[in-house]
């Protein structure tokens, strides 16, 4: 019997089958955690990892009640080993990564991922995990196991690191936070955060707060922001962009694009655990007419703040805690007498420019210091609230000589150093001379020559008509009757009484009349006062200048007629004498005296407001009313 083929064909064809054969005895499938133990406000890692996956491959990810699966990724890496002669081997790894969170406590359960190709399934092995209450401690980075190699059985490739290790995120300075950025169980697409850079101050001391969006969808507007509640602090605002504006970042392994909707400088004014309430926004996801509108409430904060140490200057204000330097500027430090000077307290630094109070000018009794305006500039830079407040007062010289503006001094806390520090300015000397026209200015006197030479011209001025000689001529008549004796004599004496019977009783019937209509007189002289003022209310809008100038001119003419006796030349004391000479109350001569000091502010203090215009003008009305009351 002849037997047909041969063994070598066998075993060539059996060859051929076991090459065609896919490679799915070398699949590796297999899951891990970063960590077995967690707690409810924790995330953790899985880790699924296929080695070598067909394909066709399918993963089915575990789905338990009892986890929640915040956001999974995927990443494939190829590898090339050399052994020895024979040909090189490829390996493929599939890795997928799942933050998960837990919804309960207790010992629970991690099922099996599953993976199916060409029909097969693979499982991989439960994972026991334990669930405590709260925050178990330690971030999952720092907690997480190693994953075994999946390029272990390589020659050469053994401990090799592991290329998936998530990289530490390099801390922005500007963006440091004292919080925890916590994902909301529910909202962990989108939720709000508020967020201090500081845990604990000084009172006084700046504290800043920051309101973000944290988001993974699309955003379209944000409306009806509504601050948290802020009792016990200042509150300035440090940004408030107008547009959304997005950056990237991690947030325990999840990427989320975060929003800048506000960011406030709070500076507490009281001591002890203060309350930062939530916040609240309305928030339009998607775009167009696709979008949805909802609700988001951030979390609450809390401030421990600390009272100002021991051993500062009795009453300073609170507000006195920041880095501050005290300068002084004067306009001129040579003037003429009646001539004003512009002295400006400066207060510059990093605080609450807003409530800190420079110190008060002091100047010597040969000056007239008025009210000082305040204004304010504020440069808030990305985190904190700095600028300067200003005190510009004017100084009115009183008399001639040199005179020294003392040095001030700002005492506060500088929270930096820890300790109490003090800012001062230097003495400013003030030389005031004569003005043109004054006494000290006034020509010299004049010389016993000059003086004859007026007399000797005043003496050809009485003669140049010519003097003519007396004459007397004597005429001689008979004596006349004694004048007594005369029919004039009688009426004549007479005559003077009945005048001055007749005029006494004249006044008498004035006086009762007069009295019986003062009223009306008053308001006479009331109208016609009002009307001297006409002048200066059609100057009301125009220059300060103009306008106060002829309200004083007004009132020193009227003082002028009821004086009967020239006032302005008079300075403000001699005049006040004057009045009080005549008789005039101390309440007149006090308003007298704040009309006439306000023309002077108003001529050379810029800035008068026209309420303060149309309060001049009452008052000058005022003091010309019920003079004879």
């Amino acid at each position: 019997m002849r037997r047909t083929g041969s063994g070598h064909a066998a075993l060539a064809a059996l060859a051929l089958l076991l090459v065609a054969m896919p490679a799915w005895a070398d699949i590796e499938f297999y899951q891990t955690v970063d960590r077995t133990e967690v707690g409810t406000e924790d995330l953790f890692q899985l880790t699924v990892v296929v080695v070598d996956p067909p394909d066709n491959a399918r993963v089915q990810f575990p789905a338990p009640e009892d986890f929640e699966v915040l956001s999974s990724s995927q990443s494939t890496q190829s590898s090339i080993a050399m052994s020895g002669n024979g040909p090189p081997v490829i390996q493929t790894v599939r890795k997928h990564v799942l933050m998960m969170r837990a919804n309960r406590t207790g010992n629970l359960t991690i099922p099996p991922a599953v993976l199916t190709a060409g029909g097969r399934t693979w499982r991989t092995e439960p994972i026991k995990m334990t669930v405590r209450k709260g925050h178990v401690g330690g971030s999952a980075q720092a907690q997480r196991q190693r994953m075994p190699d999946p390029f272990r059985n390589f020659p050469g490739f053994g401990g090799m690191q592991d290329p998936f290790a998530d990289e530490e995120e390099e801390e922005d300075p500007g963006r440091r936070m004292q919080e925890d950025i916590r994902i909301p169980r529910g909202d962990s697409d989108l939720f709000l955060r508020a967020t201090l850079d500081k845990k604990q101050v000084y009172v006084g001391e700046q504290v800043t707060l920051s309101l973000y969006i944290y988001s993974r969808v699309d955003l379209s507007s944000v409306d009806a922001v509504t601050m948290p509640k802020l009792d016990g602090f200042w509150s300035e605002d440090v940004e408030s962009p107008t547009q959304l504006s997005g950056e990237q970042r991690v947030v325990n392994g999840i990427p989320y694009r975060t929003y800048l909707l506000r960011r406030r400088a709070l500076f507490p004014v009281k001591s002890g655990t203060l309350a930062v309430t939530p916040a609240e926004a309305d928030i339009t996801t998607g775009f167009l007419f696709a979008g949805h509108r909802v609700h988001r409430v951030s979390n609450a904060l809390e401030v421990e703040v600390k009272p100002l140490p021991p051993g500062g200057p009795k009453g300073m204000p609170s507000a006195h805690v920041g880095d501050w330097k005290l300068s002084l500027d004067v306009s001129q430090t040579q003037v003429e007498l009646g001539q004003p000077v512009t002295v400006r307290v400066i207060l510059e630094g990093s605080g609450n420019v807003k409530n800190v109070t420079p110190p008060r000018l002091e100047a010597p009794a040969a000056f007239k210091v008025y009210d000082p305006t305040t204004t304010d500039k504020v440069t808030p830079n990305k985190w904190k609230i700095q600028g300067r407040r200003v005190q510009e007062y004017l100084v009115m010289p009183q008399r001639t000589g040199t005179f020294t503006l003392p040095a001030l001094e700002f005492p506060y806390f500088n929270p930096k150093t820890g300790r109490y520090e003090v800012s001062r300015t230097d003495p400013v000397e003030i030389s005031v001379e004569p003005g043109a026209g004054g006494v000290a200015s006034s020509g010299p006197a004049a010389t016993p020559s000059q003086m004859a030479d007026a007399a000797s011209e005043q003496k050809n001025v009485l003669t140049a008509g010519g003097l003519r000689p007396l004459r007397y001529q004597a005429r001689f008549e008979e004596p006349a009757a004694a004048v007594w004796q005369r029919p004039f004599f009688v009426p004549a004496v007479l005559t003077p009484v009945g005048l001055m019977m007749v005029l006494g009783l004249a006044g008498l019937v004035r006086g009762r009349l007069s009295n019986q209509d003062e009223g009306s007189r008053n308001r006479q002289r009331a109208k016609a006062a009002r009307k001297r003022l006409a002048e200066a209310e059609k100057l009301r809008g125009g220059s300060s200048s103009a306008f106060y100038g002829e309200v004083e001119k007004a009132v020193l003419n009227f003082l002028e007629a009821r004086l009967h006796a020239p006032v302005g030349g008079l300075t403000r004391d001699a005049l006040e004498a004057k009045l009080a000479e005549a008789g005039v109350d101390a309440a007149r001569r006090q308003r007298v005296r704040f009309v006439l000091e306000a023309c002077d502010a108003g001529r050379f203090a810029p800035g008068a407001e026209p309420a303060a215009r149309e309060r001049i003008l009452d008052d000058a009305a005022a003091v010309m009313e019920g003079w004879d009351k």
